[in-house]
């Protein structure tokens, strides 16, 4: 990255592709594929803004009993793809157990040996929240619109289909705990029960009360700077020459249903990939169909 020209942020995909690339090295990559899991530690593995922070942020509050000494969710739920790169230790001890990652990373990628929290949410609406996410951080704000980023950016390699594909035979392995972000919504505390038992985390009422708030969209709002990727901007500002104090936010109201501030093409794309990719092989027809098998 030239370093002599002035700071600035992408006006094009074809930008937003090029200034991202010092961001995820390949050796740091292939660091993070080696990981050796312990049977106890915990991997929280949903696709790119369907719940991933929420869910760290759930399983920390349980561990720790409410830690929030910390500058960054993801410097103790470490993201397994970057974290070599940012100079963490994925094999370090964790400030308490048990040790829990995250990772975008498909079923067949993700390293194996561990315990699985998986979260799925509709396309549309994880798409919407990408798009405002990178807005204002790597992406000049106005310059892409919405439909352009999500046809040219986030369905040029299907990865969403290709995650749900991946992760839905495993969902009632006794190894995975298999949730929708829909329905972490409609009950919060029925959520936080689950996933405390799944990681072995003695529950009272007490616990559950304090990872409610904690995990509180308006908790989390008050400390975003905890949730908001500061590792992650430190080196994008470093190495892809970005300017420094992006407005762009990791917590927002995650609304259901913000898939409609996409144009109907966009959303007919969607829905004609889900009936290719998706109907043929798990047979349901569209995302509300499968949400409901979930309930």
């Amino acid at each position: 990255m030239d370093k002599t020209k002035p700071a600035k942020r992408a006006t094009s995909l074809a930008e937003l592709r090029e200034i991202t690339k010092p961001l995820f090295s390949a050796a740091g990559y292939e660091a993070g594929l080696a990981l050796k899991l312990r049977p106890t530690d915990v991997v929280i593995t949903p696709f790119g803004k369907s719940g991933t922070t929420w869910t760290q942020q759930i399983v920390h509050t349980l561990r720790t009993r409410g830690d929030m000494d910390f500058d960054d969710i993801s410097r103790v739920v470490p993201w397994i793809e970057t974290s070599i790169s940012l100079g963490l230790d994925l094999d370090a001890e964790q400030r308490a157990n048990p040790r829990a990652f995250k990772s975008h990373l498909n079923a067949d990628l993700v390293p194996k040996g561990g315990r699985y929290i998986n979260v799925v949410r509709d396309f549309g609406d994880a798409a919407v929240s990408m798009y405002k996410f990178n807005e204002g951080w790597f992406l000049e704000p106005g310059c892409v619109p919405i439909d352009e980023f999500v046809e040219a950016q986030m369905m040029r390699d299907d990865s969403y289909f290709k995650h749900l594909l991946s992760w839905w035979p495993r969902r009632n392995e006794p190894d995975v705990l298999f949730l929708a972000y829909e329905l972490m919504q409609r009950n919060s505390s029925e959520t936080i029960k689950r996933i405390a038992e799944f990681i072995d985390i003695d529950l009272n009422e007490k616990l559950l009360a304090l990872t409610l708030e904690h995990s509180s969209l308006r908790f989390m709002l008050a400390h975003k700077d905890r949730f908001d990727d500061a590792l992650m901007r430190t080196k994008s500002e470093q190495f892809c020459n970005l300017p420094t104090g992006s407005d762009s936010a990791k917590v927002r109201e995650g609304k259901i249903g913000s898939r409609t501030a996409l144009s109907k093409k966009t959303l007919a794309r969607i829905d004609k990939t889900w009936k290719e990719q998706i109907t043929p092989v798990l047979g349901f027809s569209n995302y509300d169909e499968m949400l409901a098998e979930l309930h």
